[in-house]
């Protein structure tokens, strides 16, 4: 029960801020996704650091692990939204934009989760 908590008040957290990020970088004119883009790519990096000191030397308890990244890092960053931005692309037929959002945050997801782990090290 205590570890269901953890993720549930990290999750809350995380999602309050994907919210408030969204709010304000996503661009309702361009229908550029500025905000998920950064959450997910911040989330990337924040698990990486998470995780990371959790592997060395066991910096952070399994219950700091659950809340953090588990919790905070899984209601912060957000796949479903990534994909409906993503359709939404597709369904007006802008596949440059769909192409760049996608290849830009998995490449840059990735290398900021490297980087995150990288600087624990």
């Amino acid at each position: 029960m205590k570890n269901l908590l953890l993720v549930f008040l990290g999750g809350g957290f995380g999602s309050v801020l994907r919210y408030i990020i969204s709010k304000y970088l996503n661009n309702p004119v361009t229908g550029i996704p500025y905000g998920t883009f950064a959450a997910n790519i911040l989330g990337s990096m924040l698990i990486g650091i998470i995780l990371g000191l959790a592997a060395k030397n066991n910096t952070l308890s399994q219950n700091q692990t659950l809340l953090l990244a588990t919790g905070f890092c899984g209601g912060f960053t957000t796949f479903s939204t990534f994909a409906y931005e993503n359709h939404v692309f597709l369904k007006s037929g802008d596949f440059t934009s769909f192409a760049i959002y996608t290849a830009a945050s998995f490449i840059v997801g990735f290398l900021a989760v490297f980087l995150g782990m990288f600087l624990v090290k």
